[in-house]
């Protein structure tokens, strides 16, 4: 059971503001990357509203493009 003090727990950047694109970060920062495809199948989220997510997060220098599809970068 891992705890507070348990350096596998990181806190969530500062910039994320909504519950929205902290929900994304997160699912990017465990799975390890994915597509706008793969993460409106798992997230059930609209596919434009994951672009405008994906956007706002590239934009912060929270997550960056890659040939597959994102990856969590903070």
């Amino acid at each position: 059971m891992a705890t507070q003090d348990d350096p596998r727990l990181e806190p969530l950047p500062a910039e994320l503001d909504s519950p929205r694109a902290k929900l994304v970060y997160f699912t990017l920062a465990v799975t390890g990357g994915a597509s706008v495809g793969e993460l409106h199948d798992v997230l059930d989220v609209p596919k434009l509203t994951l672009l405008s997510v994906m956007d706002a997060l590239t934009g912060r220098d929270l997550v960056q493009r890659t040939d597959d599809g994102f990856v969590a970068v903070a």
